[in-house]
């Protein structure tokens, strides 16, 4: 009687270890889709296509974008937190749906609980832009035009929560200014209205803005990193520019539902290093102002667990200032 139970878990063991070498030998055997929590044609849309290509090939079956804008990530991330959890539907995850939207209302979803996280695709670091019939030529200008025009400067984001949002919170609370802040689905829709007059600024992805400053249609003043940009090295960072610590960086996972078999996130993670690896990929990550950041799942795990406890604080800091 004393030995049964241990024989039933010992069986148990070796089922449940069986399950996960058959998913490991044969996943996928159909296409898988990602989940893009934000517009069409913004900088993490051209990241996913991109991912989904890559892995694609590492994977031998077709990976399919669906974007499911809205609610600053949270309607694409929640859609990801409910599917079933075997591999074939995968987020596009963001800084914003895992960490700082759940921060800041009620989500159907816990942002780090209910995923199983295989990587980091990449950080990129936002860049202060306006619109060019704003009449300031550097930081300085603006904040002086700011102070002298209080509440009367729009500055559009990619989605309230977002990295995109604290940037310009940050530089607010930095500088003392008063912008009025305008939020978007993604970061296309944000810089329609930027290059249309209807916001005056934003802090965007250097790669979503870039083709936009190189024609003059927008200017850029400042890059949200401890160094400059390589893509626009004449620009100052905000340290330079007179603000200090005013950067928020813009991360993506890639996750899946909270139960995925550990076999499958192994996969996908080593998927995801293979192409990290690969010099063509690095070549592209560098044009959009990427970092590679080559993490195993649990490493992720604890990244996205830090970036939780750090916006915790930021958010709790800008709620005392205002």
């Amino acid at each position: 009687m004393i030995q049964l139970p241990r024989m039933l878990c010992g069986i148990l063991l070796i089922a449940i270890m069986g399950v996960s070498l058959v998913h490991a030998q044969t996943y996928p055997q159909k296409p898988v889709v990602l989940i893009n929590p934000y517009a069409a044609g913004g900088p993490a849309d051209v990241l996913a296509r991109k991912l989904a290509s890559e892995l694609r090939t590492e994977l031998g079956q077709p990976v399919i974008v669906e974007n499911k804008p809205g609610a600053a990530a949270a309607v694409g991330t929640a859609y990801v937190s409910k599917a079933k959890p075997d591999g074939y539907t995968l987020l596009m995850g963001t800084s914003a749906g895992h960490v700082v939207t759940p921060l800041l209302q009620k989500v159907a979803y816990d942002g780090i609980a209910d995923f199983s996280f295989i990587g980091i695709v990449t950080r990129q670091s936002n860049m202060l832009v306006v619109n060019p019939a704003l009449k300031v030529d550097n930081v300085k200008e603006l904040i002086a035009y700011a102070r002298a025009h209080p509440g009367q400067l729009n500055f559009g984001s990619a989605g309230a929560g977002g990295a995109t949002h604290l940037s310009g919170e940050q530089f607010m609370r930095k500088t003392g200014v008063e912008l009025v802040h305008v939020p978007y689905s993604g970061a296309a829709p944000a810089l329609t209205d930027l290059m249309g007059g209807q916001v005056q600024l934003a802090f965007l992805n250097l790669s979503a803005s870039l083709q936009y400053v190189k024609d003059g249609r927008l200017k850029a003043l400042a890059y949200g990193a401890d160094k400059r940009s390589p893509l626009l090295p004449d620009v100052q960072t905000m340290q330079e520019a007179g603000v200090p610590d005013a950067q928020v960086a813009t991360w993506y996972s890639l996750a899946a539902p909270q139960g995925t078999p550990e076999a499958v996130v192994e996969r996908l993670n080593k998927a995801l290093l293979t192409i990290n690896s690969k010099p063509d990929y690095q070549a592209f990550l560098r044009n959009v102002d990427g970092e590679i950041l080559s993490l195993t799942p649990a490493q992720t795990t604890d990244f996205v667990h830090h970036d939780q406890g750090a916006m915790a604080e930021l958010l709790q800091a800008i709620g005392n200032a205002k």
